[in-house]
């Protein structure tokens, strides 16, 4: 084994714990069990504990904008917390928000189960600044 393969094996284990880190959750959602659910082109594992929330975007898509994969993040973490998402803030793979729930209801993490979702329509009224989504979501059978 020469100096450049020794270097190569050296560089690849320095970067393995990176790459094994991909979907772990941040220390405050640390052992919150996640629900996986797809909506349109991103897969999410959602935490939710108390008024808070993690949604950590699972899947590779080229070149995505908050944008675009926010709404879908927001979706996501409405639908495995039962609460309106008030503030989200994060980027494009990690999405942190505050739920707002149901006068004398807090979110309660669901059992684990995995959707598959379909965002059918996605538009906003001006005048209230309000985002309407109308989706469908199925739980996955294994």
């Amino acid at each position: 084994m020469g100096f450049d393969s020794g270097m190569r094996l050296l560089m690849c284990a320095a970067l393995l714990p990176c790459l094994l880190g991909c979907n772990t959750p941040s220390p405050a959602f640390r052992g919150v069990a996640p629900v996986r659910v797809t909506i349109g082109k991103s897969t999410f594992d959602v935490r939710v504990d108390g008024n808070r929330a993690e949604a950590i975007r699972l899947n590779w898509e080229w070149a995505p904008r908050l944008e675009a994969v926010a709404p879908r993040a927001v979706a996501a973490t409405e639908k495995v917390s039962g609460c309106e998402v008030r503030k989200p803030d994060g980027d494009q793979a990690l999405i942190l928000a505050r739920l707002k729930c149901a006068k004398g209801s807090a979110a309660a993490p669901r059992e684990r189960i995995q959707y598959d979702c379909d965002v059918e329509d996605v538009y906003a009224r001006r005048k209230r600044g309000e985002v309407i989504r109308e989706m469908t979501c199925v739980p996955r059978r294994f």
